[in-house]
């Protein structure tokens, strides 16, 4: 029987994976608690790596990015090779592709990675450190998700459910963006595929397809049942609102698609959930104060 350990604990993903995964031996370690000489690897056959520094709202120095993102990720694959573990599954990012992914290109698995932020570099040296690990009796997984949503949820999408939830006019009507979102279920089916083929490689993570920031909106609003109304913004006030809030200027209106259709045929997955019903499922809980 397949035997699963996380690496950090309680975390959001890890939290519905245990919930929501095929596999049922499941246990965390948190790596605040234990350095990762002490864990005991004996048990698994799988180990699942989340512990991550992520965008934070202070300013981290970059030596701390890589510290836990790159170094301490390291750490845990060279102990748990030493230990037997058979396959190593990391929870990358689609930050790795940097301005490749938000020009117009369609990225793809294969796409160059130039990422911009500590972020995105920190997991893409994890990624690239982790390759010279593996061997045929240590498979290397690395998931580069968009988005994550679903129960439990924070950041900027519960940001965005309360936003819709609070204010009846929004200034997101008319946008012709595309992003791709990634539901929990989703994603937690992309990891169950990956671990029950044992599969190698890099892999893209997202629901079926891209969707605008109006669509986006309009699927919040009707699922908390709120009526809200969306303008348009003056461009006078688009440009201003690029200048000053460049990165969240970026989320809203701008594009970031992908391409995961070589991911998808490796797996021989579809994802089960479309954005609209992830996004109610979302809301339910969201609704029901479950989290």
């Amino acid at each position: 029987m397949t035997k699963v350990i996380i690496t950090g604990a309680n975390s959001f993903i890890g939290t519905n994976f245990i919930k929501f995964s095929s596999f049922r031996e499941i246990d965390q370690v948190s790596l605040l608690d234990t350095k990762p000489e002490k864990i005991d690897f004996d048990k698994y056959s799988v180990v699942m790596h989340l512990a991550a520094i992520v965008h934070q709202v202070k300013k981290i120095p970059e030596t701390d990015y890589f510290k836990v993102n790159r170094d301490l990720c390291l750490e845990v694959a060279i102990n748990a090779k030493k230990a037997g573990i058979k396959q190593f599954v990391f929870l990358s990012t689609l930050k790795v592709y940097g301005k490749s992914a938000s020009d117009g290109n369609l990225v793809d698995e294969n796409s160059h990675c130039f990422p911009e932020d500590f972020y995105g570099k920190s997991k893409l040296a994890a990624e690239i450190g982790l390759r010279k690990l593996e061997s045929k009796d240590f498979i290397v997984s690395i998931i580069r998700p968009s988005l994550v949503y679903g129960e439990g949820v924070k950041a900027n999408m519960l940001s965005l459910i309360k936003l819709v939830e609070r204010y009846p006019v929004l200034p997101f009507g008319n946008i012709n963006n595309r992003r791709n979102f990634l539901y929990i279920e989703n994603l937690v089916g992309y990891i169950d595929k990956i671990i029950e083929k044992k599969a190698s490689g890099t892999f893209i993570a997202i629901d079926s397809k891209a969707i605008s920031t109006t669509e986006l909106i309009k699927y919040i609003s009707k699922y908390l049942e709120k009526k809200v109304i969306l303008i348009k913004l003056p461009r006078i006030a688009l440009l201003l609102m690029r200048y000053l809030l460049p990165g969240i200027c970026d989320r809203l209106f701008g594009s970031l698609e992908f391409d995961n259709s070589e991911t998808l045929k490796k797996l021989n997955y579809s994802v089960p959930f479309t954005t609209s019903e992830g996004i109610r499922r979302t809301i339910i809980s969201y609704r029901n104060q479950t989290w």
